[in-house]
């Protein structure tokens, strides 16, 4: 199957109406616990580099291997290994405190320095007379969870994003584990913080979504699931960040949703009360129009009552706006859910 359009940008006048400008393809998959495909948009099965969206399944080897209790972390650090956080004083708090508990520093971090995404979503002018640092890379919780595991199993801190060191090996073995798929039909590429990143089917990252959302029921990984469950749910704001989009989402799920955005235009989202997952990608890995085409989705799946489209109301139809504040077009979403 191919690709199809799942968002427009408008360009025009209200008076006189708007205009299609831009037109973005991609696809989505709805599946249940088991896997099966309930709905879907273009090709279910699009080979998806998975990126921000893999955090929580990137965090296994550490929860299986009951990581968090031995080094005492609370449930929003747990929720920092599964961010990506916009570098607000919270977020970084927490990442010194995880790396504190191991026995290490900011400068450990393999991930690289990142302008934190708080001035981004916030509309804020970046400081100029500020110097980052790794801790302040939104991928920095991750990170921080990846060199614990490190310290747990004692093995190398010193390039653990490369692919053949243990703990990459334990990430890509377990993801296999949990994907049933064998490791070599796991296309790997490296991800922006460094660290080995996996493309999968997108009907699977949507069964990894529901999974997590069924939390400790899961009868594979649910002493893992369970605990990543609580903690994104519970503190969706370490998450995320102010102004960001997967806090407004599992705000408005009001527990009963878990979100993860990933780079390029990927989205999943796990339903626990349903039992299903759901994941999208745009094909040209612009996310202009995926806050849209999420909403949509939840709504055509019967998700949303009055209260969480008041919640999710920026997301619906979002205007556009140029630089003088005047309305220029708007972002409407294209596509219908096909139903099994």
């Amino acid at each position: 199957m191919q690709a199809v359009p799942l968002a427009a940008t408008t360009r025009g006048y209200a008076e006189t109406g708007y205009t299609v400008e831009n037109v973005h393809a991609g696809s989505i998959a709805v599946v249940d616990t088991s896997g099966r495909l309930l709905a879907w948009a273009g090709d279910p099965q699009y080979p998806t580099f998975t990126r921000s969206a893999l955090k929580p399944f990137q965090a296994l080897p550490f929860l299986l291997s009951e990581g968090p209790s031995k080094f005492g972390l609370l449930e929003e650090e747990l929720a920092l290994l599964c961010a990506s956080h916009s570098g607000e004083e919270k977020h970084l708090h927490g990442v010194r405190s995880i790396l504190g508990k191991i026995g290490l520093d900011a400068g450990h971090l393999e991930c690289g320095c990142g302008v934190p995404l708080y001035y981004e979503y916030n509309n804020m002018p970046v400081p100029q007379d500020q110097t980052w640092t790794p801790l302040h890379h939104n991928c920095s919780g991750k990170h921080s969870g990846f060199l614990a595991w490190c310290r747990q199993h004692d093995v190398s801190t010193t390039g653990y994003v490369a692919p053949d060191h243990p703990l990459q090996r334990a990430v890509r073995a377990a993801l296999a584990d949990a994907v049933q798929l064998p490791e070599s039909q796991l296309p790997r590429g490296i991800d922006g913080c460094s660290a080995p990143n996996y493309a999968l089917p997108l009907a699977s990252l949507a069964h990894l979504y529901a999974r997590l959302a069924q939390g400790p029921l899961d009868a594979q990984l649910g002493n893992a699931l369970g605990p990543l469950f609580d903690a994104m749910t519970h503190r969706p704001d370490m998450v995320s960040g102010t102004e960001r989009s997967d806090l407004v989402l599992m705000t408005a799920g009001g527990g009963d949703w878990v979100a993860k955005i990933g780079a390029d235009a990927v989205q999943a989202v796990g339903i626990r009360s349903k039992g299903i997952g759901i994941a999208i990608k745009i094909a040209d890995g612009n996310n202009r129009g995926l806050h849209t085409i999420t909403y949509n989705v939840l709504d055509q799946l019967g998700l949303l009552d009055d209260e969480k489209r008041t919640v999710l109301e920026r997301f619906r139809q979002p205007l556009i706006r140029n630089a003088r504040g005047a309305v220029a077009g708007d972002i409407r979403p294209l596509f219908t859910l096909q139903h099994a």
